[in-house]
């Protein structure tokens, strides 16, 4: 069970405040903890601390950052259980999801860890002319200093760690503002680090509101802004002055299912509702359109809308519960009414569509309109829509018909097909044979169009948080 309130960090200390923020169990409604929410000045000491502690940062040697990381990843796995059940409460998450995230997090602190110790340069040759005898250049990684990380509501320990684990690794003090829907991973995780012997000021956790969270934004003194969340991205972004942005933004991920997949098509469908459904659709890559080829169209949709009636819904912290609820009654709203929206306009309701509280049942659709909503947008819920195509390229332009591009999936037995789709899909990763909603903590991670700027995965995100600094030696 969860703690009855949890303080913020600050300077790698744990606060307590007079002002506590309600934190609801996403199932029942209840309030389930609650938090310390930090005093007015807390934002500008968390942010010069990050700045005292930039030196100190730079100056941990990265066999003292592996060192953290593996202690991070070590009480981890003790706490596993405490992890996934908060996880569970907290964001509506099925046990089972909840326990893998707790996985996940665990493997990005591991990794990180191996990449603390080989944060590497390069020697470059120099003689390209005679004039060039005796040159030699040398590059090294440097971390940026103090960076900025805000954090979305939907996997509020895996999103976290792929910010908070690079920043270490790479020896960068940060100052994290976790979802106010999902704060208690983020504050687990500063209770492990409170433990370490981090620097002074290394980090801050800040459990803050968005309208308090500008200077996290704004401030000049912070070098990078890491951002995942919704569209406000993009105004984040115009804000942020000159210090480095990336952004993480969603999308609406679309899977090709081609003409030779009728031998296996249940293990497809198997995957294609994982994709689709996945704690409830709440992923930037969840399956959101399937396009599948006129051959097999009619056979995939009967199959695929009665295996969808039977997965079970209903409280998270049971074991046999597939589908749990959306993160909030707004949310839930929001999408029903997108999807009655698109059945107006034509679309045909499959399966699904009904809503009670912020429990919305996985709904499929076909003849969807493509000016649609639920077809334009980022569903970010239990829907999937359907349609048919008779030619890969046709399959490709439908795929390319939107205005995100993170990542997309096929199933295709043609290497030729397969090949086109990564050339050619306007995406930030292609997954073949598998769904988009496929995610390895190691694999660069991030998308083109409004999906965002900038690469995750744990090496690719060092890479953001660190600049190449060049020595240039002349032999005498």
């Amino acid at each position: 069970m969860l703690e009855k309130t949890y303080p913020y960090y600050l300077a790698n200390q744990p606060q307590t405040s007079k002002t506590m923020m309600e934190v609801y169990d996403k199932y029942s409604g209840k309030v389930a903890t609650r938090v310390a929410v930090p005093e007015a000045d807390a934002t500008e000491k968390a942010i010069e601390a990050a700045v005292k502690a930039a030196g100190p940062m730079k100056n941990f040697r990265p066999w003292a950052r592996q060192a953290v990381l593996l202690h991070c990843a070590q009480r981890f796995a003790e706490r596993r259980d405490e992890l996934a059940m908060a996880l569970c409460i907290e964001a509506g998450k099925p046990i089972k999801d909840a326990s893998g995230e707790v996985t996940r997090l665990i493997e990005t602190f591991r990794i990180a860890a191996e990449e603390a110790v080989r944060v590497n340069g390069e020697t470059l040759n120099l003689e390209l002319a005679s004039r060039l005898d005796g040159y030699r250049g040398y590059t090294r990684r440097m971390p940026l200093g103090p960076v900025a990380f805000i954090t979305p509501f939907n996997f509020p320990l895996n999103l976290v760690a792929h910010k908070v684990a690079p920043a270490i690794a790479a020896g960068c003090p940060f100052v994290l503002k976790p979802s106010e829907k999902t704060p208690i991973g983020a504050l687990i995780i500063g209770e492990v680090l409170a433990e370490t012997d981090l620097p002074k000021g290394a980090f801050s956790i800040l459990t803050l509101d968005g309208k308090r969270a500008a200077p996290l934004v704004e401030d000049e003194r912070l070098k990078l802004l890491s951002f995942t969340g919704g569209q406000v991205g993009w105004d984040l972004k115009a804000q942020a002055g000159r210090k480095k942005v990336t952004l993480e933004l969603g999308g609406n991920a679309a899977c090709i299912v081609d003409a030779d997949q009728q031998p296996r098509l249940d293990q497809v469908i198997e995957r294609l509702i994982f994709g689709a459904f996945y704690q409830s659709g709440q992923s930037c890559i969840s399956v959101q359109r399937i396009y599948a080829h006129a051959s097999i169209y009619e056979l995939l949709k009967k199959h695929l809308v009665e295996a969808v009636k039977q997965l079970k819904a209903g409280d998270p912290k049971n074991k046999d519960v597939f589908l749990g609820p959306m993160i909030d009654e707004a949310a839930a709203e929001r999408l029903e009414n997108w999807i009655e929206e698109a059945r107006k306009a034509g679309g045909k309701l499959l399966c699904g569509g009904k809503r009670k509280g912020n429990m919305l049942e996985a709904t499929v659709m076909e003849n969807v309109p493509d000016d649609a909503k639920v077809n334009r947008m980022e569903a970010f819920g239990p829907f999937v829509l359907l349609a048919p195509f008779k030619h890969i390229d046709d399959a490709i332009d439908m795929v390319n018909d939107s205005d995100f591009g993170l990542q997309a999936g096929i199933f295709t037995d043609s290497l030729e097909h397969a090949m086109r789709a990564w050339n050619e899909l306007e995406q930030g990763g292609v997954i073949v044979n598998d769904v988009p909603s496929f995610r390895v903590d190691n694999m660069p991670y991030g998308g083109v169009k409004l999906s965002g700027i900038g690469r995750e995965g744990v090496r690719y995100a060092i890479e953001d948080m660190t600049e190449l600094r060049l020595m240039v030696m002349r032999e005498t």
